[in-house]
């Protein structure tokens, strides 16, 4: 017979423990460092803890056009409603889709319900209007260079984005500086010059709106006096004054507006009326020229459209910078100003220095407002902080109630070995806390109430995992075998049943988070990370724990409070058989 070979260990053997506990120590202390070093040192509450408003949206699109529902034009809705929510001053606020045509909305406590559903539940306004006058928000420093102040565009057949660098500062007609006095003159100047519009008091129709607020030639003193006042007051870097600067504004109406330049300053406008609003877009894209080599966004109008906008661009073409710019407005913010030098109609390029994100998401703003996409209302959960401290206070009083109960059977039962168990919850419990709380700025993740009962249904799920384990290692001891091998030749039979039952949870926990929306998903997304942890801690802890207490003489022994006393468990005596001994072969010796 063969000998075995040295240096093979045979299967089921203790192997080296030590690495396996060094790598999951080494884990546990580098997720631990990250979360103290991100600074946030506890996990991000969901609205139904923390307090606040959950509004939840369902996208709808008119009959026979049902592929506007995209991902595509979700992504932009997400980031139009959070610009929104941004505006009424909330820092915290989580916009994000969930299934294919939903969007979820989470404003933390401190703003009106009533504001809130107003910003989102409306569908984006987006207007072409005419710039009369603009002026940088912020001061500029001492003397600043011209590689510090940013170019204004120019075009030539075409409509150019703000970021082309083809005209000169010094040919501009109106460019106030950033002095309160000299704002003054400049608006005064631009509300006195003939507005470039052709229907100064009329809607984006064309039609006269009685309603509308007088124009700037044919307003008064004291009305072009307020204006003044209001563009030079006007800060652009304050979140708060850029929604409030044009709040309630009608199509008709001359309003003041911020918007960022091609280095991301801040700029304030004085707009004319609306000319051209998203409806008569009938398609925008960023496509790459490659004759030119460059980024651009391609707009085509619809008939209507075509000719309002022929009308505005064949006006605009005849004046000065900036009043030669029309604005893209979006819910009261200037996205881009492009100017015009020849009056376009059906098809319009706005061109500049895109790269090609910037020029697929004015593309995609500028489609939104021409897309037969409204949002319905499904839900609205307001949810008061002191409600959500009680939850928050229930749910971990369930859990610590169901963590004790848990721990009562184990110390019973299993004695000694239910050191084993609470050691290995208490690692699971760490990486858990520690996981969730680095997930919190990392993905958006929040703690809702639902992701604690998760939570407190992973602990029977790990504890079920211990307890298939150290029943492997009480039959094995049955059989008569003592505790070290008993250890390992019990571990391949429960790897199995543990990895199986893990697979089964985990994959009724994806199911139920890729079939629902909302707070169940928090539910489904805490039931899968635990399930998956428990695979860790097991393989990675408590079978290591398990080889070196085995060693010990309190375990290893079977000392009647280890939980593994052969007497206590039934072992079959005796512990190995012994071998018969061959009858003789010589005669003599018989």
């Amino acid at each position: 017979m063969a000998a075995p070979k040295k240096g093979r260990r045979p299967a089921g053997g203790q192997g080296r423990p030590g690495r396996a506990l060094a790598l999951i120590l080494i884990a546990m202390v580098a997720l631990t460092g990250g979360m103290f070093w991100s600074g946030h040192t506890t996990p991000r509450l969901g609205i139904d803890l923390a307090g606040g408003t959950s509004i939840t949206l369902k996208a709808e699109a008119e009959p026979g056009k049902e592929d506007a529902v995209n991902e595509t034009n979700m992504n932009t809705a997400v980031g139009i409603i959070e610009r929104r929510v941004n505006g009424l001053g909330v820092s915290e606020a989580e916009v994000q889709t969930q299934g294919r045509e939903n969007i979820i909305v989470n404003i933390p406590k401190g703003v009106d319900e009533k504001d809130a559903r107003e910003q989102v539940g409306t569908t984006a306004q987006l207007y072409f209007r005419p710039v009369l006058t603009y002026a940088p928000s912020e001061q500029p420093a001492p003397n600043p260079s011209p590689s510090t102040t940013a170019p204004k565009p120019t075009a030539s057949g075409s409509a150019a984005d703000k970021g082309k660098d083809e005209g000169k500062k010094d040919e501009k007609t109106a460019t106030p500086s950033s002095s309160a006095s000299t704002q003054g003159r400049a608006v005064s100047e631009a509300l006195k010059a003939p507005s470039p519009t052709p229907t100064p008091s009329g809607s984006a129709s064309g039609k006269p709106d009685p309603a509308a607020t007088p124009q700037p030639s044919q307003t008064p003193d004291a009305a072009t006096s307020a204006l003044e006042k209001k563009f030079t007051a006007l800060n652009c870097l304050d979140a708060k004054q850029r929604s409030a600067a044009n709040k309630n504004a009608k199509p008709a109406d001359t309003i003041v507006a911020c918007g960022k330049n091609s280095i991301g300053q801040w700029e304030k406008y004085i707009l004319g009326p609306a000319e051209v609003d998203g409806k008569d877009v009938d398609e925008a894209q960023g496509v790459f020229d490659q004759q030119r080599g460059m980024w651009i966004v391609n707009m085509e109008f619809t008939d209507s459209g075509s000719k309002k906008f022929q009308k505005i661009t064949s006006k605009l073409s005849t004046q000065q910078e900036p009043q030669n710019q029309f604005a893209i407005v979006l819910d009261g913010e200037v996205v881009s100003a492009p100017s015009v030098r020849t009056a376009l109609s059906a098809n319009a390029e706005i061109s500049g220095s895109f790269t090609q994100k910037s020029a697929q998401d004015l593309g995609n703003i500028l489609s939104y407002g021409a897309l037969p996409l409204s949002f319905d209302t499904q839900s609205v959960t307001t949810v008061t902080a002191a409600l959500g401290g009680e939850q928050l206070e229930a749910g971990l009083i369930a859990g610590a109630i169901g963590l004790a109960l848990v721990v009562i059977y184990l110390v019973v039962y299993y004695r000694g070995l239910s050191l084993i168990a609470l050691l290995s919850l208490l690692a699971s419990a760490i990486l858990t806390y520690v996981i969730m709380a680095l997930l919190g700025p990392a993905i958006g993740f929040a703690l809702n109430l639902p992701a604690v009962c998760g939570a407190i249904v992973a602990i029977g799920i790990t504890a079920d995992s211990f307890i298939v384990y150290f029943e492997r290692i009480r039959d094995e001891i049955r059989e008569g075998r003592s505790l070290r091998p008993a250890v390992e030749r019990a571990w391949p039979r429960a790897r199995r049943t543990i990895l199986v039952s893990d697979f089964v949870s985990f994959l009724a926990a994806a199911v139920l988070f890729l079939v629902t929306v909302g707070k169940v998903q928090g539910f489904a997304f805490t039931l899968g990370l635990t399930t998956l942890l428990d695979v860790v801690v097991v393989f990675l802890f408590t079978k290591p724990v398990m080889t070196l207490l085995a060693r010990t003489k309190f375990f290893g022994e079977g000392h009647a409070w280890s939980g593994l006393d052969p007497k206590r468990l039934g072992a079959k005596p005796p512990l190995r058989r012994s071998r018969r001994v061959s009858a003789p072969t010589d005669p003599k010796e018989a």
